[in-house]
């Protein structure tokens, strides 16, 4: 007997399974609602949120940091989420950007309603940029839409050639990949063409940027984009 419903089906648990798929696509319904609200929002007011999606040391904080920088004469604030600590919230914020960190606990991704409250605090000024940097995973913030312009995939070049590969999902949502530390490329048996071929396998329109953000070496064609992105919203 199933010790979950009680039914005499145990090594299938189609009751649970059922149930389990109904929650999941009742929760992505709802998440979805709220960031096409979020995404006429913030289209209203003029600002261009972009989700930065990455792998733990992939690079977004130092991106980040580095961008901010360079984008100095346009407003700009940062949504830094984490599953625990106030860290790279508080390196952002020694840049002089408005920041605000949100936890998820043991969640693995930001969603909509984070956002929203995130933008409430936040109160992101008319022709500015919100950055979003999500909780380092390459699976589940591919699925969560939090009213974003676009999705940027952050990786670095020490990740390896077969992630786009295994990690589709991300890359095809995606309007950019950012390929950061550049710089260690002579000392990998990396070859970052590979990267990029593999990840335009997944989605072939993807906009891509190598950089080197602790020695600014990219950071000009990254930035441009941004700002291209700002200008059409």
């Amino acid at each position: 007997m199933c010790r979950v419903c009680g039914c005499g089906d145990e090594p299938h648990h189609p009751h649970v399974h059922a149930r389990t798929i109904t929650l999941e696509t009742d929760l992505l319904a709802k998440n979805d609602r709220l960031a096409h609200a979020l995404r006429d929002r913030l289209t209203h007011d003029r600002v261009t949120a972009l989700n930065l999606i990455g792998a733990p040391g992939a690079g977004k904080t130092t991106l980040l940091e580095k961008t901010i920088r360079q984008l100095a004469d346009t407003p700009l604030a940062v949504i830094e989420g984490d599953q625990a600590t106030d860290y790279d919230a508080r390196r952002i914020a020694m840049t002089g950007c408005p920041v605000i960190q949100v936890n998820t606990g043991a969640g693995c991704h930001l969603d909509a309603t984070m956002i929203e409250r995130g933008l409430l605090r936040l109160a992101p000024a008319p022709r500015s940029i919100v950055f979003i940097e999500n909780v380092g995973n390459l699976v589940c913030p591919a699925l969560f839409d939090l009213g974003e312009r676009a999705k940027v995939v952050v990786m670095s070049v020490t990740e390896g050639e077969d992630k786009p590969l295994k990690y589709p999902h991300v890359f095809r949502a995606a309007a950019a990949l950012v390929l950061t530390k550049a710089d260690l490329l002579p000392h990998l048996d990396v070859d970052p063409a590979v990267i990029v071929a593999n990840a335009r396998r997944v989605q072939p329109d993807l906009e891509v940027f190598p950089v080197c953000s602790t020695r600014g070496e990219g950071l000009g064609e990254w930035c441009g984009w941004i700002r291209a992105q700002m200008e059409a919203a």
